[in-house]
């Protein structure tokens, strides 16, 4: 008996969506995408790009089918991907009322959800009843910004099911989309999203001025840290070398395109958080997560595994000095 064909739904409209659109579109697939602002789906129809995110991507709209109610994008499809920030996204599964337990979801999205303090693939399990069979991951390493130019770029499939896993990976792979699945579902989403708070860090080092020899040094660090974490929620056999976790730390830490980096290094240049948030237009998700993983850190009494976390903790919510919470790290790093 043949497998159910697979429709598609996208949930969320910023820059790392509109990029998963982009790939899927490229590969043939019609996607039903979840808008949910009105006027920004009349701009995309209007322009044939998203205007406020990645706008250089061109949009096929005969495979666009574009909602700005999430239940109708939900109900119409069998595999969801989820790119709304974490910030966002309690309140948007909120608005759901029609089933979706059976339902396979993929979360794209790099950050922990503020309200339960859980990870996606947790909050859609122990919250929201689906089973983790039907949870996934979508990980980089992968900027929006170089899908759109069609640069050669890596995605990591994370999911408990291979069958669903393998299938996520052979709708996204293309000419200039590599696939590999994995099995590491918890594994992958939390480094996805403590790479997140390391590149604040580096981020912040840079605006405070500290060198490329400095920044070897953290992102060294950052790596035994982000292991030491993950282990101790999620043991498993996992090679922490592999690209969905150092390579993704490393494009976050190092690109220009990453939105993280900058939030931190307006932040080591003197901006209060706030400004620093007006000054950007997208949201920087190691804001966010920041907070829940140092919870998370307290919880497990991780603090001296855990040093580079805490210090942006201190800086981002405790209102320290970027200058003296760097001056301290810099003898705890090795």
């Amino acid at each position: 008996m043949a497998a159910p064909k697979k429709i598609i739904g996208v949930l969320g409209a910023g820059s790392w969506a509109t990029a998963l659109v982009k790939i899927l579109t490229d590969n043939g697939h019609t996607v039903h995408w979840y808008v949910r602002n009105p006027d920004h789906i009349e701009s995309i129809e209007r322009f044939g790009n998203n205007p406020r995110y990645v706008s250089s991507i061109d949009l096929p709209l005969n495979l666009l089918r574009m909602s700005s109610d999430i239940n109708e994008v939900v109900g119409a499809c069998n595999l969801l991907v989820i790119a709304i920030p974490s910030a966002f996204l309690n309140q948007a599964f909120g608005a759901l009322t029609v089933p979706y337990q059976d339902k396979v979801f993929f979360s794209a999205v790099k950050g922990i959800i503020p309200e339960t303090e859980l990870i996606v693939g947790e909050h859609l399990n122990q919250v929201m009843g689906v089973p983790m069979k039907n949870i996934g991951v979508i990980t980089g390493p992968c900027h929006a910004e170089e899908v759109a130019l069609e640069r050669l770029s890596y995605l990591t499939i994370a999911c408990l099911d291979l069958k669903n896993g393998r299938a996520m990976a052979g709708l996204l792979a293309n000419n200039y989309i590599k696939t590999q699945v994995s099995r590491d579902v918890i594994g992958t989403e939390y480094a996805a999203v403590f790479k997140n708070i390391y590149a604040l860090a580096a981020g912040i080092a840079h605006g405070l001025g500290y060198g490329d020899n400095f920044q070897a040094v953290l992102m060294s660090n950052a790596i035994r840290e982000m292991k030491k974490i993950i282990k101790s929620v999620h043991k498993l056999k996992r090679n922490i070398n592999q690209s969905a976790y150092l390579g993704d730390l490393l494009v976050t830490g190092y690109s220009v395109f990453s939105r993280n980096r900058m939030f931190g290094n307006m932040i080591g240049k003197g901006y209060t958080v706030k400004s620093a948030m007006a000054e950007m237009s997208m949201v920087a998700e190691g804001y966010y997560a920041s907070k829940s993983a140092y919870k998370l850190i307290e919880c497990k009494g991780a603090h001296e595994k855990a040093p580079i976390a805490c210090a942006v903790y201190r800086i981002l919510y405790g209102g320290e000095s970027p200058k003296k919470v760097f001056k301290a790290l810099t003898d705890k790093l090795d």
